[in-house]
């Protein structure tokens, strides 16, 4: 019997051990290069996640800019609608004030030449009228007065 193990060991170690060792050291060379390339590829999604990280940050900062730049946008144009308003309301009190003016000076004129028309008028009737007497000449101007009054 040690006889048929020794043959059985020698024809194993002779043919089948080299071929048992080269499938055990290819089968560790595939697991050394299967570690490493999963090695490079947990790398690379780390590198990935921190490139990932860096875009969402730099496009949060833009946006943040983005955002602060259209508020002093918003702002600024709120604040030249205001001094736009300011500066029409100010013609249109302008050109009220002037309008209320003109209308004033014309109804002051309008008035002065009515005063001036009814003056004449009356001295025109008291000098036509010859008057010799004081009294009769007061009584008259009042009489005259009251129809200039109720005639308005």
């Amino acid at each position: 019997m040690l006889l048929a193990f020794s043959i059985v060991f020698f024809v194993l170690a002779k043919f089948a051990w080299p071929t048992i060792l080269s499938s055990l050291k290819e089968r560790e060379d595939h697991i050394t290069t299967s570690l490493k390339k999963a090695e490079e590829a947990a790398n690379s999604l780390a590198g990935l996640e921190e490139k990932g990280k860096a875009i969402i940050a730099a496009a949060q900062a833009e946006q943040m800019q983005m955002v602060k730049e259209t508020k002093q946008l918003n702002d600024k144009m709120i604040a030249e609608a205001k001094q736009q308003a300011k500066v029409e309301a100010q013609q249109i009190i302008d050109s009220a004030r002037e309008q209320i003016a003109k209308e004033k000076a014309q109804a002051i004129a309008e008035i002065r030449s009515e005063v001036a028309a009814l003056s004449i008028g009356m001295a025109e009737k008291i000098l036509r009228q010859e008057l010799n007497d004081k009294k009769a000449q007061e009584q008259y101007i009042e009489r005259l007065l009251k129809e200039s009054v109720s005639a308005s």
